[in-house]
């Protein structure tokens, strides 16, 4: 699934779900591949787009009713928002937003949507690829501060709530007692595949949702299905 989502491929994404169970947790995911379908007009994905919507509204993420109207508008079911599309990847620009707050930021480039890291808009000022006093041009750049891995967290203590496995719960609680919660967690995972593909959809779907979230509070919206 998330292979077809990122090249866009809106055939793929219909197959895959009208003849598959849909994955655990990636409604996010699954949201954006129906947005390429639907602009694609292919068969089967209306359908598909409201079960999402649908779906998208009773689990109420981040990001979710934001990404739920976008699909609703593309279907003619209410008016788009006033928000301008960027073409921006939301996993970039999440891993900005849920970044180290003392090295973490930067900005996306409003007239291609490429997000840049601060240690990359650094390295270009020094090579001259950027000019550091255009930096704060609001009609190029768009600054993203890094607002830390406080959600980050509240996602693993979410996500031992759903924990079927009451030992493996277990364990994990102890995991992100403490300093260096997130190595332990991922530890404790470590060896148990199906939990670890849950936990990486489940974390993956939540900081698709803040992105999308935090780009609508700016104004914008994710185009192109990304």
């Amino acid at each position: 699934m998330r292979s077809a989502v990122v090249r866009r491929d809106g055939a793929e994404v219909v197959d895959l779900l009208t003849r598959e169970r849909w994955p655990d947790h990636s409604l996010q995911l699954i949201g954006d591949g129906l947005a390429a379908a639907l602009a694609d007009d292919l068969p089967g994905a209306v359908d598909l787009a409201r079960r999402c919507i649908a779906e998208l509204r009773e689990r109420g993420w981040w990001g979710d009713v934001d990404l739920a109207e976008a699909l609703d508008a593309r279907l003619g079911s209410v008016p788009a928002r006033l928000l301008r599309p960027l073409l921006v990847d939301l996993e970039e620009l999440a891993s900005i937003l849920e970044g180290d707050p003392v090295h973490g930021g930067g900005r996306i480039d409003l007239t291609n949507g490429e997000v840049w890291h601060q240690s990359s808009i650094e390295y270009a000022e020094e090579v001259g690829e950027l000019d550091p006093d255009e930096g704060d041009d609001p009609e190029r750049w768009l600054a993203v501060a890094c607002e830390g891995s406080r959600d980050g967290y509240r996602d693993m203590e979410d996500f031992i709530a759903l924990v079927d496995d009451d030992r493996l719960a277990g364990r994990l609680e102890v995991a992100i007692a403490g300093r260096g919660a997130f190595r332990r967690f991922k530890d404790v995972l470590w060896d148990q595949p199906e939990p670890l593909t849950q936990w990486h959809a489940f974390s993956d779907d939540r900081h698709r949702g803040r992105a999308r979230a935090w780009l609508a509070e700016q104004g914008y919206t994710p185009s192109q299905g990304r």
